[in-house]
């Protein structure tokens, strides 16, 4: 049921009101070049005016509520640490959200149906509720408090907020900083009333009333209550994202175990293993000693991947896969471009072998490391800009090239060298690959 405003006006002015309602160029109807309709409809009888949201109204203020809720979800989700989320809107009442490798989903689903509606206000003195103040329970529901329902300050002033312990009672406390219009306020309310207690309220509940001592004008405090470590760091990232526009009802929830995609993760697996063994097999054939030699890199590069992925504790997916398979393609590259330019060196220069493959490293740089720098910003500008999956690429791209330049500079360099240093004085660097 649609809800109404009603209000009377003087008779002189019925018309200028009635002209502004209906008028398309009105700040009230910023929808009329969209739907041909009104953000409001109203009624009129005599100088009495009904009011309330057309269809389309409600429509747009559905859409962006549901936009802001995206929003902090987002925030909520990338402050726990999530890999590859992926938030989507469903509908215009609905969002989607997909959590690969998710160890704890009670906790994420706690954040999430929170509204972290944030008020402060002052404890009012008496027991029974009067049109200024109301009843609310504390956070463990085992006192009742009655506060004022004048808001001294909002969560909106709130610029940041961090779990801490507090060593001089030895209680975990969230710390919190305000914006300069948050801290003047705060200032102003602490200073007049000190001796009193400020309740500050989340979501219909006193989380704490501690007692003003004293002037606080630096715009920054501490919440304390009865906190662990986990619940304060809970508390603060809920602060930080901001309140939802409306609260959350989880009205679906699925826990997909691996097994439902093992086809997909297998397929990935297999082309992984296949590409891998054409790459192998080309290099030996194609360099035959430097091409064995490539291969050691490269696996040595895969070890590396996947130990700084596990030491991340990322979750691999298939665009994780994916972006493995990529870098096997680029370690393979900057190979192939150091070996070529050795044997065109080898080819105009009478000069001995270790110049020659010195040379070869040297004069290819300038190229590998153009071409993986390009890369690097093409995954750190995905990294940034993307979500879910596309992070995920973009995480395991950047960690490969960089493994990737590792391996081909000092793994692969140091047994080249070894090799070049031992037959210094024959003609490896043509007979140890097929035109």
């Amino acid at each position: 049921m649609k809800k109404k405003i009603q209000f009377t006006i003087e008779e002189n002015a019925v018309e200028n009101i009635k002209k502004i309602l209906e008028e398309k160029d009105s700040k009230l109807n910023p929808y009329f070049d969209n739907y041909k309709s009104h953000e409001f409809e109203f009624e009129n009888s005599i100088n009495n005016f009904t009011m309330q949201y057309s269809k389309y109204g409600i429509i747009q203020i559905k859409l962006a509520a549901q936009e802001q809720a995206l929003e902090i979800i987002r925030r909520r989700i990338d402050d726990i640490g999530t890999n590859e989320p992926n938030i989507l809107k469903r509908g215009n009442n609905r969002i989607l959200v997909e959590l690969p490798g998710l160890d704890n989903p009670d906790r994420i689903k706690s954040l999430l149906g929170k509204t972290a509606n944030l008020t402060f206000r002052f404890v009012v003195k008496g027991e029974e509720e009067t049109f200024g103040s109301e009843l609310l329970y504390s956070d463990d529901d085992d006192e009742e408090i009655l506060v004022s329902k004048r808001i001294i300050l909002s969560g909106d002033n709130l610029l940041d907020a961090q779990p801490r312990m507090d060593t001089e009672v030895n209680e975990t406390v969230v710390s919190f900083t305000l914006d300069r219009v948050g801290a003047k306020k705060f200032g102003k309310a602490t200073s007049d009333n000190i001796g009193r207690r400020l309740a500050i309220v989340l979501d219909g509940k006193v989380i704490s009333a501690p007692v003003i001592r004293d002037s606080i004008l630096t715009g920054s405090g501490q919440i304390s209550g009865d906190f662990t470590f986990q619940s304060a760091t809970d508390l603060a990232l809920l602060l930080r994202s901001g309140a939802l526009p409306a609260p959350l009802e989880i009205i679906e929830e699925r826990t997909v175990g691996p097994g439902l995609g093992q086809d997909s993760i297998n397929s990935g697996v297999f082309a992984l293993i296949i590409g891998s063994l054409l790459v192998i097999i080309f290099m030996i054939f194609k360099y035959r000693i430097f091409g064995l030699i490539a291969n050691i890199s490269l696996f040595a590069n895969l070890m590396l991947l996947i130990g700084i992925l596990t030491l991340f504790e990322a979750t691999l997916t298939l665009p994780g896969i994916a972006g493995i398979i990529l870098t096997v393609g680029m370690a393979v590259d900057a190979n192939v471009l150091i070996y070529e330019r050795i044997k065109e060196e080898s080819k105009i220069s009478n000069k001995n072998n270790l110049v020659i493959f010195d040379n070869g490293y040297t004069k290819s740089r300038t190229a590998i490391i153009d071409a993986n720098i390009t890369t690097l910003i093409a995954a750190i500008i995905l990294f940034v800009m993307g979500s879910g999956p596309v992070k995920g690429f973009s995480v395991t791209l950047g960690i490969g090239i960089i493994t990737t330049l590792f391996s081909v500079y000092f793994i692969s360099r140091l047994l080249n060298s070894i090799y070049v240093k031992t037959n210094k004085n024959q003609n490896i660097f043509l007979t140890n690959e097929r035109n």
